[in-house]
């Protein structure tokens, strides 16, 4: 039995390809995090424009729990990225 198929998620912004890392150190030297699509739309919603994960969701075609997950994946990838000096990378799928 397959799984169900994932559902098709509605993102603004044109930021894959780009990352985000400290200063000083290249790119390859560092420790990379994937950061998909989904969830930096997700964090952008939630925490840069103060919408409920409710909303959030309805703006991005999933469910409430969908976006739960998504931003809580999205929250501890950032944090560790900034507390270890690692860079985010952002992606545009998961592979």
């Amino acid at each position: 039995m397959s799984p169900r198929p994932k559902k098709l998620r509605h993102c603004e912004g044109q930021f894959c390809g780009r990352a985000f890392k400290p200063t000083g150190t290249p790119l390859p030297e560092l420790e990379q995090l994937s950061l998909f699509r989904d969830e930096l739309e997700a964090l952008r919603l939630c925490d840069c424009e103060g919408l409920t994960q409710e909303e959030a969701g309805a703006r991005m075609g999933v469910s409430r729990g969908t976006i739960q997950r998504i931003i809580t994946g999205a929250r501890k990838k950032t944090a560790q990225a900034l507390s270890e000096g690692q860079a985010l990378v952002f992606v545009d799928t998961e592979s």
